[in-house]
C-alpha cells in the first residue's frame, strides 16, 4: 500500500490560469508545504517547449515537488503537475494523469475545462478548483462542473487579476464560492483542506 495515496478528504487542488498567471500560480504554490497534504494539477497556459522550464523553475522554489506531467503519471499527495505545452492534461481513471493531443478548445491546448471537467466526476468533493488572472472564458465552464460535484471553487478577483477574463466567465456561471485577492488563496486553500 502507497502510504501517500489519496484519501477522501480535500486533496485535489486544481488551478487554471493564462495571461499572467505564471507568477500567479508562484505566488500560490511557493506558500504550500508538506503539511498541505494533497496534489496539486495546473494548466497554464503555454506553448509547447515553454511548461518544462516553468515546472524546473518553480521546482527549485517550492517546498512541494514541481514537475511537467508525463502520460500515466501516477497523481500522488504534496506534488505539483503541470499540464505540458501542447497537450490537454485530464484525469483519465483515478490517480491517473493522461496527456492528449485532442483538439484545442478555446483556442488552447493545454485547456483548464478539459483537466476540471475530467477531474470533478472523479473525484467529487475532495477537488479545490481555481480560476487565476487569464484572457478568455476557459474554466468557466469545468467551475459549473466541478460545482456541480461537489467540489469548492475559488475565482481571482478582478484587482488582482492581470486581465479579469477567465476568472469574470467563471463568476458569472454562479457557481463560484470564493472570489479573493490573489494574497489570501493559498491561505484560504490551506484553510479549507484542514477544515475537511
Amino acid at each position: 500500500m502507497i502510504t501517500n495515496a489519496l484519501k477522501n478528504s480535500k486533496d485535489i487542488i486544481l488551478i487554471g490560469a493564462s495571461t499572467g498567471g505564471p507568477n500567479a500560480i508562484e505566488k500560490i504554490i511557493t506558500e504550500f508545504d508538506k503539511e498541505l497534504n494533497a496534489a496539486v494539477l495546473i494548466v497554464q497556459h503555454m506553448p509547447s517547449g515553454f511548461t518544462k522550464t516553468f515546472a524546473e523553475r518553480l521546482n527549485r522554489r517550492c517546498e512541494l515537488e514541481v514537475l511537467e506531467a508525463e502520460d500515466k503519471i501516477k497523481i500522488e499527495k504534496n506534488k505539483i503537475y503541470i499540464a505540458p505545452g501542447g497537450y490537454h492534461m485530464i484525469v483519465k481513471e483515478k490517480d491517473i494523469i493522461e496527456i492528449n493531443k485532442e483538439d484545442p478548445i478555446w483556442g488552447v491546448r493545454p485547456a483548464v475545462d478539459k483537466l476540471f471537467i475530467s477531474a470533478a466526476p472523479i473525484y467529487n468533493n475532495r477537488i479545490l478548483s481555481v480560476i487565476l488572472t487569464g484572457m478568455g472564458k476557459d474554466g468557466a465552464e469545468g467551475t459549473a462542473v466541478v460545482k456541480k460535484n461537489n467540489g469548492t471553487t475559488i475565482a481571482q478577483d478582478e484587482n488582482s487579476s492581470v486581465i479579469y477574463g477567465m476568472p469574470k466567465s467563471a463568476y458569472e456561471t454562479g457557481c463560484v464560492d470564493y472570489v479573493l485577492p490573489l494574497k489570501d488563496i493559498a491561505s484560504k486553500i490551506k484553510s479549507l483542506i484542514k477544515a475537511s
